[in-house]
């Protein structure tokens, strides 16, 4: 069922990247998780990924990558897309589909247009090319809760900004196991990667995108807007738009069509 899941780890410029991999496909479909990843990078989490994304593994040798274990004050995430770019190069795969979710789109839209050679098609979900009032507002409330270590609080704001009342009602009642799970060490590297998303900035060299591209984003949005979607799509040429009117900032988990759409477009 699993599709021969891996989880391993690459070295890129002397730090450790974690991944996980799977698929019985042959072309490879990278996909870059968002801003989570600086609170539990995906080791541990190869089976549920695997679950979630099971309907691309047929079709497709999938890799999920986190950022570098460790990141240095300042990195960006330009930065970010020059050390996946040496991993995927690291790995000999030179050609691939990519996915960006959130903060994985902002890495995502550099890769395609620093490197638009190895990016074969693009899709962004739920992302943004600059800040917005509601995106920076968001992102300066994860920044101070953080920083007092206030992981319960992160964690249902980030619930609360991302799911629909109906997904809302189930982890309402779990919230007190959601705020304890999981908890990092420190949150050096979640601040790193929050404020990397908010100094990103790739709105003047979207139009440098050629290849075809799906950007998908939720009505409802509370983290980066509807508009950021639809801004992104105006100035990527030929681009395809999806807004799920009933979602938010959590589309691509709550739609049940959400990743047909993807294999569709993908195929």
């Amino acid at each position: 069922m699993f599709f021969n899941i891996q989880e391993k780890n690459i070295t890129v410029n002397g730090i450790r990247m974690n991944y996980v991999v799977f698929g019985n496909g042959k072309i490879p479909l990278i996909i870059l998780p968002g801003l989570g990843d600086g609170l539990k990078s995906v080791r541990g989490q190869s089976v549920s990924l695997a679950i979630f994304y099971r309907e691309f593994a047929q079709k497709f040798r999938v890799y999920i990558f986190s950022r570098k274990n460790v990141l240095d004050e300042g990195y960006t995430t330009k930065d970010m897309a020059k050390d996946q770019k040496g991993a995927l190069e690291k790995l000999g795969i030179d050609r691939f589909y990519l996915m960006g979710v959130s903060q994985g789109g902002m890495i995502a839209q550099h890769l395609a247009i620093d490197y638009p050679d190895m990016v074969e098609k693009l899709v962004l979900a739920v992302s943004i090319s600059k800040p917005n009032d509601v995106f920076y507002n968001t992102i300066s409330r994860w920044v101070e809760l953080a920083k007092t270590t206030d992981y319960k609080n992160l964690i249902i704001d980030t619930c609360e900004s991302t799911y629909t009342t109906k997904r809302l009602k189930l982890y309402r009642l779990i919230y007190p196991i959601l705020s304890k799970v999981g908890k990092p060490k420190d949150f050096d590297r979640f601040l790193i990667q929050a404020k990397s998303c908010v100094t990103h900035n790739t709105y003047n060299e979207l139009q440098e995108i050629k290849c075809p591209t799906l950007i998908a984003g939720g009505e409802n949005d509370k983290i980066v807007g509807k508009e950021a979607s639809e801004e992104m799509a105006k100035k990527i040429s030929g681009s395809k738009l999806i807004i799920y009117k009933e979602f938010g900032h959590g589309a691509y988990e709550e739609s049940k069509n959400f990743n047909q759409q993807v294999i569709g477009f993908l195929k």
